[in-house]
């Protein structure tokens, strides 16, 4: 390791520990653990994931695109300690995608099904994270805002969800990223320091509105047994039970491509030579799966707002990643009353802001204009996983996306064109069996005392069921009077 690179690697692993510490803890609280196992999964990522990644830059941790999906698992299974099992499977499951090297089959995952994953993950995340922002801690989440007679919002305690979305949209602003020292302090930290003011001297001017907040709540650790004693263990009982495998199958895909993803995101942002091997990363984030399942932790996945950060704040090696993990682990440990100032709902509207992020009108916007072929599997998606699910929401946007591309290939597969009595029919691809509705309307368009040529320089290949086609055509072009010119069977 060159030792100069320290100068860059130290600072930048600083900024990506106080951008990693609030989204670790919210991401945490969000998901309905011990806000411990955020701080956990993030030590286990920055530290083991990064020793065996083979990419210098991409920090790994708790992601918030994996919220929702922790939450439905713990309610289908009924513990944490049973999802500790799943992701423990998972993480085995990306193992094994690693050594048979289906890294490379990310790029068949259409981008209009990902960004429809994306958006169904960002607009799931604000509906759970409205209540939180709140105040209300019923276990009916959204509706409960409405419906349950014991909750009044306070309009003081508001206020400080909604100056932490005010801080984390002006640092986003034009003014606020001219300013040279704005760029090295995360939008989300400050977001959290306000929070955390409030806590502290709001008992002077509103004592019974901001203390009543509900906030962090992080053990105070004084020895390693006191550590441990705070780590769940995974359930092995819960082996036979089905659901289990079809959530760690959830959970390796979608981390899977939230990994590769990032992967591809960061390319854009700073090349690597030789360029890191989806497969080994792969390996790495199924290994730290693995033991962060053993442990007690969350999923982990390579995050592309962490890892941007480390590239963006000058980081030249891994050491800017290990330090900040190490930094997590120091915090859990030592500083645990400072951060059980932080209120909850400072937290969720840092998530709210991530959510807003993924699902913001801009992508739909984007996706409209890049026509229906690419808006229909979009809005499939995304729906389909609101509706059924992560892996039936997806299964149904790639459905869609092949049955949209379908459709525009076959519609383009094949023209006729007109000039008087002279009608041109041009294959432009391969014809088989589906492209049969199109070709019986467009012959249908030919009228009696035509003459008709095949232009078909393209085409290698013509199906039985095809010819089948364009030999009753041919049969019937004497009793129309039809000239045939060119044609690629049956004359």
């Amino acid at each position: 390791m060159n030792m100069n690179f320290l100068r860059y690697d130290i600072p930048a692993g600083i900024v990506v520990f106080l951008v990693a510490l609030p989204l670790s803890l919210g991401i945490a609280q969000a998901s309905g653990l011990p806000p411990f196992v955020g701080l956990l999964t993030g030590v286990i990522g920055g530290v083991i994931v990064t020793l065996l990644s083979p990419s210098r830059f991409a920090v790994s941790g708790p992601a918030a695109g994996l919220v929702t999906i922790v939450v439905g698992a713990m309610e289908t299974l009924g513990s944490f300690s049973s999802l500790l099992l799943a992701l423990m499977l998972a993480g085995v499951l990306q193992i094994v995608f690693g050594i048979i090297k289906a890294g490379r089959f990310v790029s068949l995952i259409p981008g209009s099904v990902i960004q429809g994953m994306l958006a169904a993950i960002g607009i799931l995340l604000i509906m759970q994270q409205i209540p939180v922002a709140l105040g209300y801690q019923g276990e009916e989440g959204l509706r409960g805002i409405f419906s349950d007679p014991a909750f009044s919002l306070s309009p003081t305690a508001l206020i400080v969800p909604a100056v932490a979305l005010l801080i984390l949209w002006l640092w986003t602003t034009p003014p606020f990223k001219r300013i040279k020292l704005m760029t090295y302090v995360p939008g989300p930290l400050v977001a959290v320091l306000w929070g955390s003011l409030a806590v502290i001297f709001g008992d002077r001017i509103v004592p019974d509105s901001i203390q009543a907040m509900p906030r962090i709540a992080l053990p105070k650790f004084d020895s390693v047994n006191e550590v441990t004693s705070q780590l769940e263990k995974p359930n092995w009982s819960a082996w036979n039970n089905p659901q289990i495998y079809v959530i760690a199958a959830t959970l390796a895909l979608v981390a899977s491509l939230e990994t590769l993803l990032s992967q591809e995101a960061l390319k854009k942002l700073k090349e690597q030579t030789p360029a890191p091997s989806p497969d080994k990363e792969m390996r790495a984030q199924g290994i730290g799966n693995l033991i962060s399942g053993f442990l007690g932790g969350m999923p982990i996945t390579a995050v592309i707002v962490r890892s941007s950060v480390n590239v963006n704040t000058g980081a030249r090696s891994k050491v800017s990643i290990l330090l900040h993990g190490v930094l997590l682990l120091l915090c859990g440990m030592f500083f645990s009353e400072m951060l059980n100032t932080i209120p909850l709902a400072c937290l969720a509207a840092v998530l709210l802001y991530t959510g807003y992020k993924l699902a913001s009108p801009a992508l739909f916007m984007t996706q409209w204009r890049l026509g229906l072929p690419q808006f229909l599997p979009f809005i499939a998606t995304l729906a389909g996983i609101l509706l059924f699910g992560m892996l039936a929401g997806i299964g149904i946007g790639l459905l869609a996306q092949l049955l949209s591309s379908t459709y525009k290939s076959h519609h383009n597969a094949m023209q006729l064109t007109r000039d008087e009595n002279h009608y041109v029919m041009r294959f432009h691809q391969n014809l088989t069996f589906l492209h049969n509705p199109r070709l019986q309307s467009l012959l249908a368009e030919i009228p009696d005392n035509s003459v008709v040529r095949v232009e078909r320089e393209n085409v290698g290949y013509i199906d039985p069921d095809v010819k089948a086609v364009l030999s009753d055509f041919v049969a019937k072009a004497p009793e129309r009077n039809i000239t045939l010119d060119r044609w690629p069977v049956g004359h």
